[in-house]
């Protein structure tokens, strides 16, 4: 994918500094108050990181088509590709990358795509490209892949309409708009914008019947994530995916990548592939709700309308 040029993270800046009035609506002060704090902290970290994750990570040449290899199955973690969101690079994942790193992961790979990107299908096209390159240069047939927000998106559409299901053994998506969000209707000029909205005709092409896609889903997605509108649309509800929808109570859009639970949580799934279903209440941390009674929750609305 291209490297990124440096560009300021000012889409997040407006939703963030509205969070507040909006969320205190929505919850306890106590909880309002905290969600924002950790937000605006992680956004003031991110700045600074930012310019350290725009040129893209150097990576290993492929092997000679005629060194040997051994079997990789069954004896090491699969290479995990990182994805980021809309306007931003692979500097959102430093922290989550230390933390698989530090729980046995070597094999992590972090591609920016360039922020002049106009299609979501042509970055999951590119993203393909990348993700045969990986299996090319690491021997191993199948790779993880983590996405967060805009990045969870492409990489649904790559596994689900381009055949991506037979190299993507598992697909982390945090905080990633499934169903589309309404928030920010200002920047509909941007094209990825507008297929980000619901009843795009991406959004809608996602929903079309995915009969025996073999790639597990697990999705992390926040009651207080102010880039989600409605809240509920950061979950997978297609009936055809295995999908595992992961509560994460009281953390912003932001504050999800830098999260300690959610980086547990992320492990747990990788290291489990066989296991789905909705998470229970202590999947992250012990204040989520069970899923279940999430839409009777007064703070949800209703299904994203398209802006």
């Amino acid at each position: 994918m291209k490297v990124s040029p440096f560009l300021p993270l000012f889409p997040f800046v407006p939703p963030l500094l509205r969070q507040a009035g909006r969320v205190w609506q929505a919850t306890l002060p106590a909880d309002a108050l905290r969600a924002n704090a950790l937000d605006l902290a992680v956004l003031t970290g991110h700045l600074v990181l930012y310019p350290a994750g725009i040129v893209q990570e150097r990576r290993a040449e492929p092997l000679p088509p005629e060194t040997a290899q051994l079997p990789t199955e069954g004896r090491a973690h699969p290479p995990v590709v990182l994805l980021h969101g809309l306007v931003d690079n692979r500097s959102v994942f430093v922290l989550l990358r230390r933390s698989l790193s530090r729980h046995g992961w070597t094999r992590l790979v972090s591609l920016n795509y360039s922020p002049l990107t106009c299609d979501i299908r042509t970055a999951a096209e590119l993203l393909a490209q990348h993700v045969e390159e990986i299996c090319a240069r690491t021997g191993h047939r199948q790779v993880d892949v983590i996405g967060h927000s805009l990045g969870g998106l492409i990489a649904r559409y790559y596994v689900q309409r381009l055949s991506g299901d037979t190299r993507v053994r598992t697909l982390v998506t945090i905080a990633t708009p499934h169903e589309g969000t309404a928030v920010v209707p200002l920047a509909n000029a941007h094209p990825v914008v507008r297929q980000m909205r619901a009843g795009s005709d991406l959004i809608e092409e996602l929903r079309l019947p995915a009969p025996g896609c073999r790639t597990r889903f697990v999705s992390f997605w926040s009651d207080l994530d102010q880039l989600m509108a409605p809240a509920l649309t950061a979950r997978i509800t297609h009936p055809d995916l295995q999908a595992e929808n992961v509560l994460v109570s009281g953390v912003g859009h932001l504050a999800m990548t830098v999260h300690p639970g959610v980086a547990a949580g992320i492990r747990h799934a990788l290291e489990s592939p066989g296991h789905t279903g909705e998470s229970g209440p202590d999947s992250v941390n012990s204040g989520l709700a069970p899923e279940e009674s999430a839409e009777d929750d007064p703070r949800f609305d209703g299904p994203a309308s398209a802006a």
